[in-house]
């Protein structure tokens, strides 16, 4: 009876304290909720990202407010639980739980406005460079924005996953980094090629055998980042890489020999 006595206070502190929390993340939610509604996600739906994340049903101010409301009711609950001074194993695990549990939404929210906001910069800084190469360099223009969409989004996957605290071994950071660099790869490889190909038609026929190392350089290369934390692997990946070069170059000949000859033939 003095056990529960002793509780009484500390479970109707925690009782307040969550219905506060509740009543104040509701409120806090509906409010962010308009006020994304009528800033950020207009502009955001007329995106390329926008778009994908509309037609899955995606909708950006209650995604948002509920995220927000989450996170107020959680660390309501944490105080709670800290209120009601659980003993033993179970009230530690139960402590650890709802630590955590701020870094969870925090985490998620990280990285949905921060894929908002990295489309919205890499959109803008698009629209500023474009007018730099013309007309018949868009293409170009279109890749380095690809390409700062795609830094910037490593760099928010990057923060999100320290703040979840699934970085420690350095593993998440080669797995982002590796694909960063096939992704930025694939953009490079299909732009520069277009480009040359489209100023060049004499190019036209290795275009595919170009593409081809290309992306295999691009793939070794970002195989080795995100393989680089296993012991040995990278031994392995290198001598893959040079079995690669010499195959890749005894192929050039060829086609090296080919060009040169129609290049000769052209100038006759």
């Amino acid at each position: 009876m003095n056990t529960i006595l002793t509780a009484l206070p500390g479970a109707v502190a925690a009782v307040i304290v969550i219905i506060v929390g509740a009543v104040v993340g509701w409120f806090v939610g509906k409010v962010v909720n308009r006020v994304v509604d009528k800033t950020v996600e207009g502009h955001f739906d007329k995106s390329e990202v926008g778009k994908v994340f509309k037609a899955s049903g995606f909708d950006l101010s209650n995604f948002v407010g509920g995220v927000i409301m989450a996170f107020i009711v959680i660390v309501a609950i944490t105080i709670a639980i800290g209120l009601l001074n659980i003993p033993g194993t179970t009230g530690e695990f139960i402590q650890q739980i709802a630590a955590y549990l701020p870094r969870l939404i925090g985490g998620i929210l990280v990285i949905v406005l921060g894929i908002v906001l990295v489309d919205f910069l890499s959109t803008l800084i698009g629209k500023v460079i474009r007018p730099m190469f013309g007309e018949a360099k868009t293409e170009i223009a279109d890749m380095l924005k690809n390409l700062i969409f795609l830094g910037l989004i490593a760099v928010i996957l990057n923060i999100a996953f320290e703040l979840l605290l699934l970085n420690t071994t350095g593993l998440v950071y080669s797995l982002i980094l590796g694909f960063v660099i096939i992704g930025a790869g694939i953009i490079i490889t299909d732009t520069v090629i277009k480009s040359i190909t489209d100023d060049h038609q004499e190019f036209s026929s290795i275009a595919g055998y170009a593409k081809f190392v290309l992306y295999s350089i691009f793939l070794l290369i970002g195989a080795g980042a995100i393989f680089a934390s296993f012991t040995g692997v990278t031994g392995i990946i290198s001598t893959v890489a040079w079995g690669f070069a010499i195959a890749f170059a005894v192929v050039l000949i060829p086609i090296v020999y080919s060009i040169a000859k129609k290049m000769q033939t052209e100038t006759k």
